[in-house]
């Protein structure tokens, strides 16, 4: 079956009505179940998810143990089930990770199975892309059609900032797999007005909470709408049917939340990336509103990131994110990672919108815009405007949502070809994309800007030809059609394969190549720090990345492990992760990631000290310490090591034996807290 009958006769049917009488919804999808079954779609999935799988998974163990902070609490859940439900940075449980902990839960019995190494901790995020990818096909192709969806599942395998995190084990890859699969319920949802499907909807929001807590909530407001707006039932069932959806989203995603809470903190780990040990005040301040707002107490940026005053981070105002505003998913940081399908996909919408204005209040080709186009829309603004701490990588939210949109305005274009000003905005949604990827390409220079220039020039002239009466042609409309869209999907792919040969390590992974004019020196600009981007620096690490630990360290470190519950601390998860990895025994993250939280406090390090649980205390390792508005007590416990303790410096790194104070006569001395 060809391309225009397999679509047309499931897009153009419902068109028809515009000027007369049209089929119901019902029987619009009668008539996609029978007719919509062209011979190369299951060769064309298999393609698709092949495809992407080899860009997940090709060379995953360049990237080591990935985000060090992550992978060394995996380790600890996979030998602790405590630190296993409660996502702790050891296997002690001393604190937590500044995240729910389901993507921790997921890789922690990946680890379990195949033992802890680069690939039981990558591979799951690899195939949560995979699995993402076909979800995205399934929904679009529902309403849409075989070509929409396979068109769509593309452009998000080879969204370049997806084939970075979908390599990478933070939590971003479960969030957009809960995510679209949300979606796709909503999409189940809408035509029948199940209370079961969007109840699953709700359950997978919530999981996605979970995941990476109020960020998941950004996409409720298009699910919200595109119920009310479509669902084929009354209003008084619409409503229940959302009351149900919310309480779905608040049972799977508050449970946890609940259950620390109501747990004596003497029971259960430290909640890090909080100051008052509480999960509560971890989503509503440093890792939610905190992020919108900017009032993040304890967080790199410090208390005072919104107005770039003292403790701000190293990206302005903004942040790591670089500067707020309209613009800054276009900044050179940004716009290699999710730019390229971002002009096209506003023109889309609006352009699929338009064409669908006269169609009854259940349209569905018009419900698929306002879902994925308000998921668009709300995560745009929060990312563009948010004054606290985020991060580029943080775009792979918004790559389901820009494919999704392109595919349906394309979609809908070609259906509509017939009609002058359909041609026109099919034509203006691909000829934009097309200069998009061109500028793209030209901005990391060398030969990627020949690449660009011909991806704009044959992209260019297709599209012109689509908006042309030429493209009624059968052959010359089909051919045009599949050159543009082909065309779209080279610049993306390019950089997803330079992404994926490039090692990424620590905590600010990157799109390559990086694009000229970045500001350098910085995360806010498109260069990432020292060993953000290839092989673990040496030393003691910090921040942002892991250190390698010398076998000579590692070695002195496990010494009498056994009769110690932490074989050593130190300052900042991040920098404690490498030693934790590289001994296999927990090692005390005092402070949390950036080594402000208050735990433990100099009087409870030093009650661990006098009973002997703790072995060696590292010198020189990561945290900001006060000047970011968080607790001061790392760097009281740091002083009073150095004071009380002598040092030894083995390969470079500091080491203080806890069990030998300085003119030792027998006891651990204890300084007034």
């Amino acid at each position: 079956m060809t391309v225009e009958t397999a679509d047309a006769s499931r897009i153009d049917a419902p068109v028809a009505g515009l000027s007369g009488a049209s089929p119901t919804v019902d029987s619009c999808e009668s008539q996609v179940r029978t007719s919509d079954r062209p011979g190369w779609r299951n060769p064309g999935i298999w393609l698709l998810l092949l495809g992407a799988a080899a860009l997940y998974l090709w060379g995953l163990d360049r990237n080591g143990f990935a985000n060090s902070f992550y992978s060394a609490a995996v380790q600890a859940g996979s030998s602790d089930w405590t630190a296993w439900f409660y996502g702790s940075s050891d296997a002690a449980n001393s604190i937590t990770v500044d995240k729910p902990p389901l993507s921790l839960m997921v890789m922690g019995l990946s680890a379990r199975v195949f033992g802890l190494n680069y690939w039981s901790v990558l591979v799951p995020q690899a195939l949560m892309g995979v699995a993402s990818v076909g979800l995205l096909y399934a929904g679009i192709r529902r309403w849409y059609g075989t070509w929409a969806g396979l068109f769509a599942g593309a452009m998000l395998a080879v969204t370049p900032v997806a084939a970075l995190m979908f390599r990478f084990n933070n939590p971003d890859a479960l969030l957009v797999l809960l995510l679209v699969a949300a979606a796709y319920a909503m999409v189940r949802a809408v035509e029948k007005a199940s209370p079961i499907w969007i109840a699953v909807a709700g359950t997978l929001v919530g999981l996605g909470f979970m995941a990476k807590m109020l960020q998941a909530f950004l996409v409720l407001p298009a699910f919200a709408l595109t119920y009310l707006v479509a669902a084929p039932a009354n209003w008084t069932k619409r409503l229940r049917h959302l009351l149900l959806a919310v309480l779905a989203v608040t049972l799977a995603g508050g449970w946890w939340v609940v259950v620390v809470e109501l747990t004596p903190a003497s029971m259960r780990p430290y909640i890090g990336g909080s100051q008052s040990n509480s999960a509560l005040e971890l989503v509503l301040g440093y890792n939610g509103l905190g992020r919108i707002t900017g009032n993040e107490v304890g967080s790199v940026g410090g208390p005072n990131a919104a107005s770039g005053g003292p403790g701000a981070g190293p990206g302005g105002a903004g942040g790591f994110g670089g500067d707020t505003g309209v613009g800054r998913l276009l900044e050179a940081a940004w716009i290699g990672g999710i730019g390229w399908f971002l002009p096209a996909a506003l023109i889309m919408a609006l352009a699929a919108v338009w064409l669908r204005r006269f169609a009854a209040r259940t349209d569905r080709l018009r419900a698929g815009v306002v879902l994925w186009g308000l998921w668009a829309v709300v995560t745009w603004a929060v990312f563009s405007f948010a004054s606290g701490i985020i991060h580029e990588y943080y775009a792979i939210a918004l790559a389901p949502a820009l494919a999704a949109l392109v595919a349906i305005g394309t979609s809908l274009g070609w259906a509509n070809r017939q009609r002058p000003a359909a041609r026109l905005l099919l034509a203006g949604g691909l000829f934009t994309a097309a200069v998009t990827a061109s500028v793209i390409m030209a901005r990391a220079g060398g030969w990627y800007a020949a690449v660009g220039l011909g991806i704009g020039i044959v992209g260019g002239v297709s599209a012109v030809v689509l908006g042309s009466p030429y493209a009624l042609n059968r052959t010359v409309g089909r051919a045009a059609l599949a050159t543009a869209t082909a065309t779209l999907l080279i610049g993306p792919s390019v950089f997803s394969v330079h992404t994926a040969l490039t090692p990424q390590t620590g905590s600010l992974p990157s799109v390559s190549p990086a694009l000229a004019s970045a500001s350098p020196g910085g995360p806010g600009g498109g260069a990432p720090p020292a060993g953000a981007n290839g092989a673990p620096t040496g030393g003691m690490g910090g921040l942002l990345d892991a250190p390698q630990v010398d076998a000579e360290v590692a070695t002195l470190l496990n010494t009498d492990a056994a009769n110690f519950t932490w074989v050593a601390a130190g300052i900042g998860s991040q920098s404690t992760a490498g030693f934790q990895l590289a001994t296999g025994n927990p090692v005390m993250p005092i402070g949390g990631f950036n080594g402000t939280d208050p735990a433990p406090t100099l009087t409870q390090f030093q009650q661990y000290v006098a009973e002997g649980e703790i072995h060696y205390f590292i010198g020189g390792t990561g945290g900001f310490g006060p000047a970011a508005g968080g607790s001061d007590s790392a760097a009281a416990i740091e002083a009073w090591v150095a004071q009380n303790f002598a040092s030894v410096t083995v390969d470079g790194v500091v080491l203080y034996d806890l069990t030998a104070p300085v003119g030792d006569s027998g006891g651990v001395p204890v300084a007034n807290s």
